[in-house]
This record gives C-alpha cells, structure tokens and sequence, in this order.
C-alpha cells in the first residue's frame, strides 16, 4: 500500500512511501534536502519498517526537534500502527 505523509516542522512538506508485508519501498520527499533525502531512500528500500524506525526515531535537524528523517520514522509507525490511511 502506498502513504503520504504531510510533515511537521521540517523542510520537506510530505513523505510518499510503500509498505508491504513490514518492507519499505518507494520513499518519496516533497522538498527538503534533495541529495540527503534521496540517499536515505536508497539506503532504507527494502528495508523492513521497524529497523528503518528504530533506526530513524529520533534524529535531529538543527534546533527542529524533529528531522526528515525523524518524520518518516513518525510516518512508517502511523501507518504500521493503522492510523494512517494508504492512498491507494
């Protein structure tokens, strides 16, 4: 299933991804630092979602309290946990 997730207090204004069977694919940011973000969606295909969080929760950008990074982790746990909706 497919998600979009509008972020919160980062520079990126939303994150697109997949997620099947717990497996990371297709990360997509709106903004944001293009290379950087690009990078960590490749790092992260294929990726089960529970590594990619635990490894993401938490990172910070600046004085943000929160990142891109950060905010995808916020958005795999949403929509593991259900409460995001996929927009498929």
């Amino acid at each position: 299933m497919t998600y979009k997730f509008k972020t919160r207090g980062v520079c990126a204004s939303y994150i697109t991804f997949s997620l099947e069977d717990g497996i990371v694919s297709g990360v997509s940011f709106q903004g944001g630092c293009n290379g950087n973000l690009r990078a960590i969606s490749k790092l992260i295909e294929g990726e089960r979602a529970e590594r990619v969080i635990e490894i993401l929760k938490g990172n910070l950008c600046g004085f943000k309290g929160t990142s891109c990074a950060d905010q995808l982790a916020i958005a795999l746990r949403a929509a593991l946990d259900g409460v995001l909706t996929p927009v498929e």
